[in-house]
This record gives C-alpha cells, structure tokens and sequence, in this order.
C-alpha cells in the first residue's frame, strides 16, 4: 500500500482550517491518541486526526442522550454524508471541517472508507443494546467499532515496499485493532455497567460467577473477579502479540505511532493485570510522564526490532 501522488499537492487554507479544528478535537478528547499520532509527519497526522475526528462524532452520537430512534436516524445522516466524502461531493468550502478535512484526506491517502460503515454498524450494535454470548460473538462487534479503525489507519500509514509478509498487514491493524477495544471494556467494566452495557461475553462471565454484572466498586458476591480479568488480559496479550507483527512493515515514523499507542493500552494491561479491582473502582490511566516514555520507546524502534527479531527466529 503506498502513498499517492496527491498527497505532495499543497493544502489550501480552507483545508487546512478543517485539518486544524480536527487536531484540536483530537487533542482535547483521544489524549491516549494524541501521544501517538504526534510522532506522525504532518500530513499523516492530520490525516488521522481528520479519521478520529469523524469516528469520534459517530461515537458521541451512541452515547449521546437522544433517544434511541433519533440515535438511529443521525447514524443515518452521517452515514449519508460518508457517501458525500466518498462520492468526492464535498467541496473545501463546505461547512462541516470534518467533512473538509476528511474528503482531502481520502483524496491524498487510499484510505478504505467501508471502515467507517463498518463503525457506525458497531455503534448502532450499541443503540440497539446487543449483548454477547461468546468471544466470536464479541470479535464481530469489535471488528466494528476497532478494527476498522486499524484498517482505516493503515491506508494513511501505508507500508513498507517488499516487507515480509505484507500481504497480511490488513490482518495484523484489525487485530491490533481488538486488542486495543479488549482493553477498553476490561478498563470500562464499571462505566459501561451504569450505562446498562456489558461486553465480556456471557460465556466468559458465567464461568467466573460474574453474571450479575459490575453495578459496584466490588466485585459480585462469590465471584472470581480476578480470574475473569486475569483471563481476558491474557487474551488481549495475544492479540497485541499477533498484531504487533504489523510494526516491522511500517516506515520508521508511522511504526512509532504505532508502538506508542499499542504501548500505553499494553500499560494499561499491565496495571490492571496487577489490581484487577481498580477497574470497578474507577477508570485506570497512565501518568502523562509514562506515556512520554512510551512515545519515545516507539520512536527510538525498540519494539519493532524486537518484533522482526522473533520473526526471523520463526522463520529459521
């Protein structure tokens, strides 16, 4: 996947207007983002900045307060207008910045658009209050809503020419993609509970006595909290394993973006893993020093080196 001719042309200052009210919509709302997306070069940047900036607005619509019938509609309209930006009828005079910054965005970069149809089906999965009996189950939801963002991501970083293995780079976003939206609902057990939702699947809290669900700062009465989030972190350690196999295939800037976000959800995990309980006690989160240190990690290529280098043990 390799970067278009477009994207050397100049940004005119309408365009860059919509680009920057979307970096600042970043910055204030997605800081775990933020980190990593500052290690991009400009363009990249503000690329992605433009994806959060409309995956955000779909996001707020499913949480907003409307009711759910008028969720459902403004889903609607803004799938429309992604037809809009698709279709290349959004001019750079248009009202809406992210439509601006976003229609010049697909127009420098081959980003698949399908990925933000494939989000706002996630989100109207939560309008509808859909649950989840198994992990398959859940993986279809956050292929949704996490996936696709991965997917989406990789058409602004493109990828190296000749990698190895880079036929499967798709693969590899989408499930960096799971591993990332695990560890938001293992950190969000308690938030989504007072917002009537649960995303582990039933299977899972079942087996660990957890059915009656997360309503309080302990966990249900003769139930293995522990073990259930012991047992999903272990799951989205594989994921972040198999998915990490993405980094060597990227260029040095985009592999950093990629490693610094990766990295502080992989933190998160960490500290969850060490006090399973914290998570119903209130939301877990990094010190902005320790995602200084992550974004430098990223960018000085440790992980990736590491990554190719258990690649070609696998391969010998």
């Amino acid at each position: 996947m390799s970067r278009t001719v477009e994207a050397q042309a100049p940004v005119s200052a309408p365009v860059q207007a919509a680009y920057s009210y979307c970096e600042a919509v970043t910055g204030q709302q997605a800081r775990n983002f933020a980190y990593g997306i500052r290690l991009l070069p400009a363009d990249k940047r503000q690329a992605m900045s433009a994806l959060y900036a409309f995956s955000r607005r779909v996001d707020d619509i499913g949480d907003g307060a409307l009711a759910d019938d008028a969720k459902e509609v403004r889903l609607e309209e803004t799938r429309a207008l992604l037809g809009r930006i698709r279709d290349g009828r959004v001019d750079e005079d248009d009202t809406d910045p992210v439509a601006v910054a976003l229609a010049d965005a697909a127009r420098r970069f081959p980003i698949p658009l399908g990925g933000l149809d494939e989000l706002i089906d996630g989100v109207l999965m939560d309008v509808h209050g859909e649950s989840y009996e198994t992990w398959d189950d859940l993986k279809v939801y956050c292929r949704c809503v996490a996936g696709a963002i991965g997917r989406l991501s990789l058409g602004v970083f493109g990828t190296q020419p000749g990698a190895p293995g880079i036929e499967r780079a798709g693969e590899y976003a989408d499930t960096l993609g799971l591993a990332l939206q695990l560890t938001n609902i293992l950190r969000d057990v308690r938030e989504d509970a007072g917002n009537g939702r649960t995303y582990l699947p039933s299977d899972d809290l079942a087996k660990f006595g957890c059915s009656t669900g997360f309503n309080s700062p302990v966990p249900p009465p003769g139930s293995d909290f522990a073990g259930l989030v012991h047992f999903e972190v272990r799951r989205a350690r594989a994921l972040f394993a198999e998915g990490y196999r993405l980094l060597p295939m990227l260029d040095r800037r985009s592999g950093a973006c990629v490693a610094a976000m990766a990295g502080i959800y992989r933190r998160l995990l960490d500290r969850i893993e060490r006090d399973p309980e914290a998570v119903l006690r209130g939301r877990v989160s990094l010190p902005g020093r320790e995602k200084a240190y992550v974004a430098v990690r990223g960018l000085s290529g440790l992980d990736t080196r590491h990554v190719s280098r258990q690649t070609a043990r696998r391969r010998a």
